[in-house]
C-alpha cells in the first residue's frame, strides 16, 4: 500500500527530524506572537494554545513529507 509506505517514510529519519525542527522554530515564533506578553509575565498563559502552536507546524510539515513520498514510488 503506497499510503502506508509513505507514512512510514515521513515519520522516520531525516523527514521526522526536519518536521520536529520546523515545529520547534515555527511554534516558538507563533507562541511569541500570540502569547508573548503572557509568557513573559507568566500570567494567564493558555497552555493548550502553546501546544497547538507546536503541533500545527509539525502536522503541516509531516503532511508535506507524506505527500511527497506518496507521489514518489521509490
Amino acid at each position: 500500500m503506497v499510503g502506508a509506505s509513505a507514512l512510514r517514510r515521513a515519520f522516520t529519519g531525516p523527514p521526522l527530524r526536519r518536521s520536529l525542527v520546523l515545529a520547534l522554530i515555527v511554534g516558538a515564533v507563533l507562541n511569541a506572537i500570540n502569547q508573548g506578553d503572557r509568557l513573559i509575565a507568566m500570567d494567564g498563559v493558555i497552555w493548550w494554545r502553546i501546544a497547538l502552536n507546536f503541533c500545527v507546524p509539525f502536522c503541516v510539515a509531516s503532511f508535506g513529507a507524506w505527500s511527497a513520498f506518496r507521489s514518489d514510488p521509490g
